[in-house]
């Protein structure tokens, strides 16, 4: 079965190698109001993306990255998405919706970026410490994922292992693991 969004989502790439290469300003516009479009609880949008692009903030940035995460200082934009609780619904269910919304405004950077030819691969190896402290972000407000984007770059300029994970073939759960019709089971 072909959709253009099943198309663009088997397109999408998470690789490793990404290129130095700036990205144009038009590029990160695009980027931007890929998110800003998202959907949210009441319309709060309570996504805050922080843009790094210039190379003293990317510098701070990549402080914060995880040793596992290191291809990612090659990356002309990282991007840290963070929120905080009353930004967004607080069902008295406990169900804090803010999560949830930013996840979904997160997906929409990486299918822009897809459209775009670019390679854009969210980690959750980073420190928000690093994150919070460099760009003074307040204590209340909860870092939860970078995202490394860029033009595709060499594979074989990774090591050894990321070549191996690179070149892996993208698995998926069946859709019986995960999806169920009229009961849990």
């Amino acid at each position: 079965m072909s959709t253009a969004i099943i198309d663009l989502l088997q397109k999408r790439k998470a690789s490793r190698a990404i290129e130095s290469k700036g990205l144009s300003d038009v590029i990160i516009d695009k980027l931007m109001n890929a998110a800003q479009l998202s959907a949210s609880c009441y319309n709060n949008q309570p996504w805050r993306f922080l843009f790094l692009t210039e190379e003293s903030a990317l510098e701070k940035g990549r402080k914060a990255l995880a040793a596992g995460n290191s291809w990612a200082k090659k990356a002309p934009l990282l991007i840290a998405g963070f929120s905080k609780p009353d930004l967004d619904c607080q069902i008295p269910d406990e169900r804090n919706y803010y999560l949830f919304d930013l996840g979904m405004a997160t997906q929409l950077i990486l299918l822009q970026a897809t459209e775009l030819n670019l390679v854009a691969r969210p980690m959750a190896g980073f420190s928000p410490k690093v994150i919070k402290k460099e760009f003074n972000i307040p204590p209340n407000y909860e870092v939860y994922v970078m995202i490394a984007v860029g033009y595709e770059g060499k594979i074989e300029e990774l090591d050894e292992r990321l070549q191996t994970l690179s070149r892996a073939p993208r698995e998926r759960n069946p859709l019986s693991m995960s999806f169920f019709f009229n009961k849990f089971d």
